[in-house]
């Protein structure tokens, strides 16, 4: 019989723990590869409690648990998790190790999952219960899974080849380039771990995780430009074998814990955010040298090229076709009451399915009505779903992943929109208001070759702080070409030392959004989102150097009644004039009908 309780389910795993000798497990929601979104086989922490937000963690000992999520997930935890069962803990205040050092008795031994956890984790936590007399101990085979009796089969989804049209470099270049830079670093190979990482060295995209098209394998690339791929057979087609060629050996996935071990005495570079822990174990027990540096795909990923910037730009405008179709959609359809979230939600999948191109949303759409919409990373789901209320805001956060014959590209677009009848509050349109201020800012911005993201950020705050209002999260992370939808390394945020990407210089070639937002808990939330690109701009009269600014990529106009044009200066009045005209020009061959004439409406200036 099916354990259909969380609370049996735990009672299962102290079991199981039992058997093994363990006093504890920690729980992350993690694959191998450290992917942001991991497949249904490895939704572990879901299947233990309950939680189905994208981050967090739990610890298990004998007599207690916790769970730990960040801001975002406060309150969605508190739905999902039982709190007899974990208790609740905020990070980056409280963190498992900590937790387990408070909690874990002398000479406990905690289990984990060394293909699931990272080395830094590994070294942090190992080392809190080392304090208190306490052992991490890695386990063999995971223990949940052992217990997990209707866990999904891992996906079967085959790889396919990304063209070299659609990438804009060709696979070879790709890993000579790998080879010069192992060369240079005098580094013998490197493990590349990262799924979007190994999709962009080899050109090949999958279907095994839900919005982001990668195929889960492994590779290791050695300083003469030849790789090993370790992929499952399954997936591989003949199409495929031709377009790797002759210096990439296709190896079964099950091999490459065992091909770790076969570089004694060599240099690997192992990326410390995605390669695991096992990786690292397994090359040191094969007495390689471990030298963690950064997986060297990272920084040559997120500076695009011309076709995929061309992709990217045609993606944008499809997409923005069919979110403005939904737009005028949701002003002639919500105001009667009758459309909830999910209703919503579908109906923008299915404007965007009008368009072939569309292989996937690029995450699961955020479709927030009143009191959601506060929630930045809200989930409609059966449970949450309500109606859309007449007179209130409606957020939506949503993309779509496009490959068609003119380009491939990945979309990322935020609107919030007033749900008549009536007028929204002149509170409402105030922090609406202040929150475009910021957006302009961004868009506006130009700066010298240098600078971060850390350093940006606060210009999109600066109208908000003045009101005495802020938000808890980024401003801006970067945007995979066909990839997923966060990238690194850049970010736009509020700055964290050298940690979180908002360090990283911002170049020419980089895709990042721009989404500053306001939230009023239990009441409303506001987000405006674009995506730009960062190029080069030639101002005259300039000192020397190198100077950038953004150029839009996202095109769907603003909702004008939210917007308190008094609070705009002329110089904003005329940014919002010119968008709306851009909107109007690229988009009108796109719509017919009522959308057109939403479109016509909406792109009048101010």
């Amino acid at each position: 019989m099916l354990m259909q309780t969380h609370e049996a389910r735990l009672s299962a795993l102290r079991e199981e723990l039992k058997k093994r000798g363990l006093d504890g497990f920690c729980v992350p929601i993690a694959d191998p590869h450290m992917s942001e979104y991991v497949g249904e086989d490895a939704q572990r922490l879901h299947w233990l409690t309950g939680f189905g937000g994208s981050a967090g963690s739990a610890v298990v000992l004998q007599d207690k648990a916790a769970i730990f999520v960040d801001g975002r997930y406060t309150v969605q935890v508190r739905d999902q998790v039982e709190e007899r069962l974990f208790e609740y803990r905020g990070v980056p205040k409280d963190n498992p190790a900590d937790w387990l050092a408070e909690n874990a008795h002398e000479g406990a031994q905690i289990g984990y999952d060394a293909w699931l956890a990272t080395p830094g984790w590994v070294r942090t936590t190992a080392a809190a219960l080392e304090k208190v007399g306490a052992k991490l101990v890695p386990v063999d085979g995971n223990p949940i899974d052992a217990v997990w009796q209707d866990q999904p089969a891992q996906s079967e989804a085959p790889a396919r080849v990304h063209a070299d049209a659609y990438a804009g470099r060709n696979a070879q270049e790709k890993r000579a380039a790998i080879a010069d830079w192992l060369t240079q670093e005098k580094l013998d190979a490197v493990v590349i771990s990262a799924l979007d990482s190994v999709g962009w060295a080899f050109n090949i995209r999958g279907g095994d995780i839900a919005h982001t098209p990668v195929a889960m394998a492994f590779a290791l690339v050695d300083q003469d430009g030849t790789a090993q791929l370790f992929i499952d057979e399954a997936k591989v087609s003949p199409e495929l074998k031709q377009h790797l060629g002759n210096a990439v050996t296709l190896r079964p996935r099950s091999e490459f814990e065992s091909a770790l071990g076969a570089f004694n005495g060599k240099r690997i570079a192992l990326d410390p955010e995605y390669g695991v822990a096992a990786i690292a174990q397994a090359l040191e027990a094969g007495g390689a040298k471990v030298v963690e540096t950064r997986d060297p795909t990272i920084l040559p990923r997120a500076i695009k090229n011309e076709a995929e910037i061309d992709g990217h730009r045609d993606a944008q405008a499809r997409d923005g076709a069919a979110v403005s179709r939904f737009l005028a959609w949701i002003e002639a359809e919500a105001p009667s009451g009758k459309i909830d979230e999910l209703t919503a939600a579908a109906k923008l999948l299915e404007f965007r399915q009008k368009d072939a191109g569309l292989a996937d949303t690029s995450f699961d759409t955020i479709s927030a009505a009143a009191g959601h919409a506060a929630l930045p990373h809200y989930k409609v789901d059966e449970d949450s779903n309500i109606p859309i209320p007449p007179s209130s805001i409606f957020l939506c956060d949503s993309g779509g992943q496009y490959f068609n014959a003119e380009g491939a590209g990945t979309t990322d677009i935020t609107r919030t929109v007033w749900v008549g009848p009536g007028e929204p509050s002149t509170e409402m349109k105030d922090r609406f208001t202040s929150v475009l201020k910021g957006h302009i800012a961004i868009a506006q911005a130009i700066f010298p070759e240098g600078t971060t993201g850390g350093q940006l950020d606060t210009l999109a705050r600066h109208a908000l702080w003045q009101a005495g209002c802020d938000y808890a999260h980024g401003t801006g992370h970067g945007v995979g070409s066909a990839l997923g939808v966060h990238e690194g390394p850049q970010r736009i945020a509020k700055t964290t030392g050298s940690q979180g990407g908002t360090m990283e210089p911002l170049v020419a070639g980089m895709i990042c959004s721009n989404e500053p937002g306001y939230y009023k808990a239990g009441e409303y939330g506001i987000r405006i989102e674009n995506l730009v690109l960062i190029e080069e701009r030639e101002i005259e009269g300039a000192d020397e150097g190198t100077w950038f600014g953004f150029e839009n990529l996202t095109w769907v106009p603003l909702d004008r009644a939210l917007i308190d044009t008094d609070l705009l200066s002329p110089e904003e009045r005329d940014w919002v004039d010119h968008y709306h005209a851009c909107c109007r020009q690229i988009l009108s061959p796109r719509v017919d009908g009522q959308a057109a004439d939403w479109l016509e409406r909406h792109t009048q200036p101010l």
